[in-house]
């Protein structure tokens, strides 16, 4: 089992939590659609050669932003990165992966 965590800005939560979902993300036991979430504020600059979503070349940018965590079974963790990276809005997604001890 893992725990997959990632920052997504609003207005993109839902769409990239349900392309989770959909693939069986965020299942614990007989529940589905499970996941945490906590809202904080990001901050980066984009550098020369980035096409930001959000926020200028060169400037630093801050905004609110979600944190989501969610479990996910071993035989979904690749598929799981590969559908956050289509779903989430941003070039460069910040995500975790942590790989979860059963005791």
């Amino acid at each position: 089992m893992y725990k997959l965590s990632f920052f997504v800005p609003e207005e993109n939560r839902d769409a990239v939590k349900q392309a989770l979902f959909d693939i069986g993300v965020g299942r614990i036991g007989n529940y589905d659609s499970c996941c945490w979430q906590t809202l904080g504020a990001g901050q980066f600059r984009p550098l020369e050669g980035s096409d930001p979503h959000i926020g200028t070349q060169g400037e630093v940018e801050m905004l609110p932003e979600w944190k989501v965590e969610m479990v996910c079974e071993d035989d979904l963790i690749h598929q799981a990165v590969a559908a956050l990276k289509q779903a989430h809005p941003y070039e460069e997604v910040a995500y975790d992966v942590w790989q979860l001890a059963d005791i």
